[in-house]
């Protein structure tokens, strides 16, 4: 009866407990974070005095989060030892509960809780309500903690999609100037600035000497550039001329570091837009911007072909492959399968609305996202929420993404599933029933009103098979402009699931490929099957 009494009132309390859940995950700061908490603790059992410290690591020093006149710091060794999560109660002592709390990125927590104001002891009520709300604060703080990894992430690509803007204008601006000092001096200036190199270097050299060196800063000596342990280097020939460009020292606020890829490829771009000027001086315009472009389109491609997977993981008992295949050099459509440990896999299959850099962006968005939020193992349903919410303001109105995802538990042949607007699923089962997966929502970014994503379960019988495609394979087009059709791919699927799961593919792709014939691939081709043996 008892038991039947606390069950009710935490019932009761389930609401607040969710409000509580939500105002804390408002907070922008760990301090701010815990002296909401420390409120609901007040408001929830009454109490006046409450203190809270946080320390890094577990050998550094305890920080309050607030000032407190009244507390004692030798109380501190409550926690001296203590190395997982506690909370001591205490009867006729200055606290009434001390709680040590490892948090999830290793720092720690210390609580000290104060008498009620009416004297009384912690029921097993305030007990069992004092560690739901631990684990509400817990759970908050891993959600700060996964938003701070998606800013970080959003900053990181807002800081790519910066560099690429600004290699537009560098391209542009070198195209005008036939004056090779000019020039020189141009593209060591806005290489430095594209990267934060801290100085650069053009030397060029004929027959194995060097007959001029342009550097920036103009001042620098050529061989401090030369022997620097931080720097990358570019080169092209013309003319039985050598041009080779060094950078060195990339400037960070923690100090110069090593140059990434994407350095590397920014400062391939200048080199090689600096030989197309020398070579091509009276070309108009026109042909410049196209150069441009190109070079433009082959940076995003190098980011876009290190999203897509090169390998996908060995399950056992099953056959997994998968092909992208893009319509242009810069494709929208997106898969992968993701070893979430423990036998369970992560398929995804996606496709952006358009094409181009911009597609390759968003892609680029998803990809990093997914990755992080694969990580918390929450809900898929919640993941697409908040995958919504980031396309939505990350991405323009015209842009959106179709996305599919389901977990596979690999021994028990589960299903967790969820379908954000994207073309319907196939299961085929052993028997030749044919399943059709489609309930989930909207595609990512579409709208942002809160409606959320339904879920949808079912499993993999030994002999069943999952096919993954997106919609450049049923729409693609012959040379009267008729597409080759659901219905198509879907008898092309039945008739051929016998086959493993490479070479379905295989023969998928010829057969849509001898279908198209001479006309030009409309749209991405990717598809990704799973069988279970």
């Amino acid at each position: 009866m008892e038991n039947n009494n606390l069950v009710e009132k935490l019932s009761l309390q389930a609401e607040s407990f969710q409000e509580g859940f939500e105002i804390l995950s408002k907070s922008i700061s760990l301090s701010e974070m815990v002296e909401n908490f420390l409120h609901l603790l007040r408001g929830n059992f009454i109490i006046s005095e409450l203190f809270a410290f946080h320390k890094e690591q577990y050998n550094t020093a305890w920080i309050s989060i607030s000032s407190y006149k009244n507390f004692d710091p030798e109380d501190l060794q409550y926690f001296k030892g203590k190395e997982s999560f506690s909370i001591s109660y205490f009867e006729k002592q200055k606290y009434n509960v001390s709680i040590y709390l490892p948090l999830a990125d290793k720092s720690f927590l210390g609580i000290f809780i104060g008498s009620k104001l009416d004297k009384s002891r912690f029921n097993d009520l305030d007990k069992i309500t004092l560690q739901i709300l631990l684990q509400v604060f817990d759970a908050a703080y891993r959600s700060f903690l996964n938003q701070k990894r998606v800013k970080a992430l959003i900053f990181e690509l807002n800081e790519k999609v910066v560099q690429l803007n600004n290699l537009i204008d560098t391209v542009i601006e070198v195209s005008r100037y036939e004056k090779r000092n000019v020039l020189f001096d141009l593209a060591l200036e806005r290489i430095a600035s594209l990267t934060n190199a801290s100085s650069a270097l053009i030397q060029i050299i004929n027959d194995n000497k060097i007959i001029q060196q342009y550097s920036f800063p103009p001042n620098i000596n050529p061989d401090d550039i030369l022997n620097s342990e931080f720097k990358i280097e570019s080169s092209f020939e013309f003319d039985s001329h050598s041009y080779h460009f060094t950078l060195a020292e990339k400037e960070t606020r923690k100090g110069v570091t090593h140059f990434n890829d994407l350095d590397k490829l920014l400062l391939d771009a200048i080199s090689r837009q600096v030989k197309a000027a020398i070579e091509n001086q009276f070309l108009n315009e026109q042909a410049i911007e196209k150069e441009k472009i190109e070079q433009e389109l082959n940076v995003a491609a190098s980011i876009q072909q290190r999203i897509l997977p090169t390998q996908l993981p060995k399950i056992e008992s099953y056959d997994l492959a998968g092909i992208n295949i893009p319509s242009k050099e810069v494709g929208g459509d997106y898969y992968d399968c993701v070893d979430l440990g423990k036998g369970k896999y992560a398929l995804i299959i996606a496709d952006v609305a358009g094409k181009g850099i911009g597609a390759a962006l968003l892609v680029s968005t998803l990809d990093a996202a997914l990755y992080s939020y694969l990580e918390f193992d929450i809900p898929l349903t919640e993941m697409a929420d908040r995958l919504n919410k980031l396309i939505y303001k990350s991405s323009p109105s015209d842009k959106y993404i179709t996305f599919f995802i389901t977990v596979l538990d690999s021994n028990s042949g589960e299903l967790d599933i969820v379908n954000a607007g994207h073309n319907p699923i196939f299961l085929l089962r052993k028997n030749g029933t044919l399943e059709k997966i489609d309930a989930g929502g909207v595609g990512l970014g579409m709208f942002d009103f809160g409606i959320p994503f339904a879920g949808q379960k079912s499993i993999m019988n030994p002999g069943d098979k999952l096919f993954l495609y997106t919609d450049g394979i049923p729409e693609a087009m012959n040379e009267s402009e008729e597409e080759y059709s659901d219905e198509k791919m879907i008898k092309f699927f039945t008739e051929h699931s016998d086959k493993s799961s490479e070479e379905f593919i295989k023969a998928l792709v010829k057969n849509v490929k001898e279908y198209s014939g001479a006309a030009p691939q409309s749209d991405d081709i990717t598809t990704l099957i799973i069988k279970r043996n």
